[in-house]
């Protein structure tokens, strides 16, 4: 390892990162250095190096192909050695960072948390409600809950349960539906930022979107869920937003038909940190709270 007093290892990261990412910018943010200090780095250690590892091109910078080489070889590299700190920094603090999509965060796992902690008082729960796609090897979290159709790459990666979605709507727009055919005289709610369409929940009864009648719409799924509540319409769900307003009977579940995604719940967590007991005791917990919910929907 001699070689490595020969050129910076703040460069290296440097260099892994504008290779990994694809630009300045990009690598900018993720490091939280200015652009500037990126492209002087960059200068400084292809000078250490000796060799060109970017062609600087008027689209922007491109790796050389021995660039291409000595970025692969970094990020595996930084990869095992950000390992090796975060495992030694969870051996000290039981303290676990966990990253959850908002909506899952505030419908679902908070009303749930108290079991977890009444089981493990010793571990400590961060709890970040986000959205977006974080890299658990350059990241804080230990792990994440996401909703994708395939299991991501080069993380661990469990799949909890499978992402359905069926209709809900307040006791009393239930009463008025006795048959999927209803829908077509009832006030539907819309997601206009959502994945899923009503298309798909109705095409096995030979019912299309078009044929639905005009109804609110809102930027997201949970303003759409207390409309249902409050009586404007029909929405489409899914178990773990609508499962506590469902269990306090301020949702009502008219039709037992529920529609595949395609989309599941994933437990995902960068490789080894399973080697961590309080990493597994969260994993363990979440698949049991999850397959606890599908049960009491089979059950209503």
């Amino acid at each position: 390892m001699k070689n490595l007093s020969q050129v910076s290892l703040a460069g290296l990261r440097v260099v892994e990162a504008v290779g990994r990412l694809g630009s300045l910018k990009n690598a900018s943010e993720e490091l939280g250095i200015t652009s500037g200090a990126i492209s002087q780095q960059l200068h400084k250690t292809e000078d250490q190096l000796g060799r060109p590892l970017f062609l600087r091109e008027p689209g922007g910078l491109k790796l050389t192909n021995l660039g291409e080489e000595i970025c692969r070889g970094l990020s595996l590299g930084l990869k095992q050695i950000s390992q090796a700190v975060a495992l030694a920094d969870r051996d000290r603090e039981e303290s676990l960072f966990l990253s959850v999509a908002p909506l899952l965060a505030e419908k679902w796992l908070v009303w749930r948390l108290k079991s977890f902690m009444e089981a493990n008082p010793d571990i400590n729960l961060r709890l970040d409600a986000n959205d977006q796609l974080i890299n658990l090897n350059h990241s804080d979290a230990d792990a994440c809950v996401r909703v994708h159709k395939r299991a991501p790459e080069d993380v661990y990666s469990e799949r909890l349960c499978e992402h359905f979605i069926y209709p809900v709507c307040s006791p009393e727009v239930a009463s008025r539906l006795k048959d999927p055919q209803d829908l077509l005289s009832e006030g539907v709610i819309r997601d206009y930022n959502s994945y899923y369409k009503w298309s798909d929940w109705l095409a096995p009864f030979g019912l299309k979107e078009s044929q639905l009648p005009k109804g609110h719409g809102f930027s997201n799924a949970s303003l759409c869920m207390d409309a249902a509540i409050a009586g404007h319409g029909v929405f489409l769900g899914w178990d773990t937003l609508v499962a506590n307003a469902v269990k306090q009977g301020q949702l009502v579940i008219p039709f037992k038909h529920r529609c595949s995604t395609g989309r599941f719940y994933w437990f995902i967590c960068r490789e080894g940190a399973l080697r961590n007991q309080s990493v597994r005791k969260l994993r363990d917990w979440l698949k049991e709270e999850i397959a606890q919910t599908a049960v009491e929907y089979e059950n209503l």
